[in-house]
């Protein structure tokens, strides 16, 4: 057999067998390729065109596959259909009028459009159109349902703020171990806000699965108070409270950390270290510190009582609330015995709380001494528990003409750095020795941690408290806060002191008094027992 090629419009081949001759005129069909881009589509397979009497040049298919194309260009080669009958470019053998298909397809096709016709006898149309229509309604209900409802009220509003506050501030990105975004849905699905109350409740209760007793929701009345403690003045009994660390970490009940000097704490005889076992009768075995702070605050001249533990000694102590002077800076000459009018003066600085004005304070007390011909310095940071992080890198600055004051943390590593570069510098030159003790915390940690690691003072006294986790405060738009533990710090030399302390470079003789005068006495008396030697005090 011989296959020759054809001249004419329409290519075509002339097959010739020997004996007996038969002609056969064959059509190829063009691609989908090179087709024009039109909107109704028929599949090649089925598009038979007859050579005989048919010129109508026309392509009649017995049946075809209808698509909607109407913006595209075909770029994949003809998909099969069911079974392959012919591939793209495949040649129809037409033969007296007749459309020729191989044997091996003929029934494949036939079953085709039998199945076909079978199909549109027995399930019509509009039958087909119905149930995608019935599909697609019932898919969109489903959606619906399973959707969270977007009209939020005013409480799931709040919720959310309160939410988005702790996910972007919050120190741990883990959120203690579960999905935050999945807490967030479940409480809009499951919790009740219907009234404010029931709102503030599923606040403390999502913040309560972080497990950090340091973050915590504060009522608009709670988030006044403790604004105003960081400001000027408190009504109470003068106590900062905390958790018990270290040797105390196993005692029922909360640890005092420090007594404002003169308020009617201190005067009651509880110091740093003491145990405050209950609040009116009430027991503090499983009481946070910021319901025994609401506790111990009240109306000036409201009455208050403690059950104290001081050493192995249990007791019951009555107090009167007044108003707790917060002025956080109290400066005094020391004068040395020798030298007579040339005797060296030492200025003795009593830093008790990092307010907003501490700063300010401290530099004013420095310039004020400075004018007396003070020539060294001491800074005692016993019983300072703490309060503004700002305040406390600012007195670092005051200090030190460079070098780094802290590192901010989080768990990834460090995250920021503060640091100084003198121009805020008012003392960097003269001898400074800094008094710690148990009840030295916060704040007064970053900034003994600081000149100890500079190399810009001595410590003296007993490892400090070791509160290590720097917590920011957050307004709502209610007025109500949130106090979310935001990072951890370490010192310039990379120490982390939380639950350890800063640790000091000496010791202070166990009677060394906690106020000004004394402290006096003991510098100036060689035969006190408190005495420390000035040389002692300011060598490094």
């Amino acid at each position: 057999m011989e296959a020759l090629l054809g001249s004419s419009n329409s290519p075509s081949f002339t097959i010739i067998r020997r004996n007996p001759i038969t002609s056969f005129k064959v059509l190829s069909w063009n691609s989908l390729y090179s087709g024009s881009n039109k909107s109704r589509v028929y599949h090649p397979i089925l598009c038979l065109k007859r050579s005989g009497n048919d010129n109508s040049g026309s392509c009649s298919p017995s049946c075809y596959i209808e698509q909607m194309y109407r913006n595209r260009m075909f770029s994949q080669p003809i998909r099969r259909c069911r079974k392959i009958f012919i591939d793209k470019q495949s040649l129809l053998v037409i033969q007296n009028g007749l459309a020729f298909i191989p044997r091996k397809f003929k029934s494949s096709l036939r079953k085709t459009l039998k199945h076909s016709e079978l199909c549109k006898s027995i399930v019509p149309e509009i039958f087909v159109r119905s149930c995608i229509g019935l599909m697609l309604v019932m898919a969109v209900n489903a959606a619906v349902v399973k959707a969270p409802s977007f009209a939020l009220t005013e409480e799931n509003l709040l919720f959310l703020e309160a939410w988005r506050t702790i996910d972007r501030a919050y120190i741990d990105k883990t959120f203690n171990g579960q999905s935050w975004f999945r807490y967030r849905e479940d409480a809009l699905r499951n919790e009740p806000m219907n009234t404010r109350q029931e709102t503030y409740a599923a606040i403390k209760k999502m913040l309560a699965t972080l497990n950090d007793p340091f973050t915590r929701f504060l009522e608009p009345e709670k988030f006044k108070s403790l604004r105003s403690g960081t400001q000027n003045a408190l009504t109470g009994v003068g106590l900062s409270i905390g958790y018990p660390l270290g040797k105390n970490e196993s005692a029922s009940g909360l640890v005092v950390i420090s007594a404002s000097p003169g308020g009617p704490a201190n005067r009651a005889g509880i110091s740093s270290g003491d145990i405050i076992l209950q609040i009116d009768n009430t027991s503090t075995e499983n009481m946070g510190i910021y319901d025994a702070a609401e506790r111990l605050q009240g109306p000036e001249g409201s009455g208050v009582e403690l059950t104290v533990l001081h050493g192995s000694e249990r007791r019951q102590l009555p107090l009167i609330r007044e108003k707790v002077s917060l002025n956080p800076v109290k400066s005094r000459i020391c004068k040395l015995p020798t030298g007579g009018d040339d005797a060296p003066l030492i200025g003795y600085i009593k830093l008790s709380t990092f307010n907003q004005n501490a700063s300010g304070a401290v530099r004013e007390a420095i310039e004020t001494l400075r004018k007396n011909n003070v020539k060294a310095f001491v800074l005692d940071l016993r019983d300072n528990s703490g309060g503004l992080f700002p305040e406390g890198v600012e007195i670092a600055k005051i200090w030190l003409d460079k070098g780094v004051i802290v590192y901010i943390c989080d768990s990834r590593g460090v995250r920021d750095i503060y640091d100084t570069d003198g121009s805020n510098v008012v003392a960097a030159s003269e001898p400074l020795a800094v008094l710690v003790n148990k009840g030295t915390a916060s704040a007064s940690e970053i900034l003994a941690g600081a000149l100890k690691d500079n190399k810009r003072a001595q410590l003296f006294g007993e490892p400090t408290y070791g509160k290590g986790k720097i917590q920011s405060v957050f307004q709502l738009s209610d007025g109500s806060g949130v106090a979310v533990t935001v990072a951890r710090y370490e010192t310039p030399a990379h120490n982390d002191i939380d639950k350890v302390g800063v640790t000091p470079d000496h010791p202070l003789p166990a009677s060394f008094p906690k106020d000004d005068e004394s402290f006096c006495n003991c510098l100036q008396n060689p035969a006190a027992a408190c005495h420390i030697d000035r040389v002692e005090l300011f060598s490094k």
